[in-house]
């Protein structure tokens, strides 16, 4: 699929959520999302730094380095998130924001070096730069749905849902007995968007066991 395509694509997702969080006051910051354990300001927190995260990775990237997309690793994530978690909603909301600019401005100055490049994840695994908006688009959908601000699967943006559900199929089999890997009838029945929302555990039918979702 067409970078700029997902760059358009994650870029039209980056406005929606900004659209979003412009509305939020602050005792809705502090109100769980849709996540276990996580209030909105969690969620907010780590768009922000995800964002960061990316641009980190590209200006590794740009000098020929393999960037830790998290210095310090997954403990220094959840650091970094818990950190800024209870900051007030002005400021959380500002962060996400100068983020998401400093991220487009990254990928509009990167270099066809940097595109070509590799960086760590948290989890330690190596990543190709040519995938990093897709996963930041995957970080802004999911992420805007668990904020629980009236955007769920339904609304999902096409081209995402076509290039995740793919995805999200090959992860279900994987985790399935040789034999047993098609996904049950009452997921195929579903919309493509739903039956997605299903798999990342951002849906839940009747009819449907809950799935370990990303």
């Amino acid at each position: 699929m067409d970078l700029d395509d997902q760059v358009a694509g994650c870029a039209a997702s980056h406005q929606l959520l900004l659209t979003a969080i412009d509305e939020l006051t602050e005792a809705q910051c502090r109100e769980p999302s849709s996540l276990p354990d996580w209030s909105r300001g969690h969620v907010l927190s780590h768009l922000a730094r995800n964002a960061l995260s990316h641009v980190h990775l590209l200006d590794c990237a740009q000098r020929g380095e393999i960037g830790e997309q998290y210095p310090g690793g997954h403990k220094a994530r959840n650091a970094g998130i818990n950190e800024h978690a209870n900051d007030s909603c002005d400021d959380l909301v500002a962060a996400v924001r100068k983020s998401i600019y400093a991220l487009e401005g990254a990928w509009a100055g990167a270099s066809a070096q940097a595109w070509a490049g590799g960086g760590q994840q948290s989890t330690g695994a190596l990543i190709p730069m040519s995938d990093i908006v897709f996963l930041r688009w995957r970080e802004v959908v999911i992420h805007l749905t668990d904020l629980d601000v009236g955007y769920d699967c339904g609304a999902w943006p096409e081209l995402y849902v076509r290039m995740e559900l793919g995805r999200q199929v090959q992860v279900w089999a994987s985790r399935k007995p040789m034999g047993l890997t098609g996904l049950p009838p009452e997921a195929l029945a579903l919309d493509p968007a739903f039956r997605l929302g299903w798999l990342v555990g951002r849906a839940h039918p009747i009819g449907l066991p809950p799935s370990p979702g990303l």
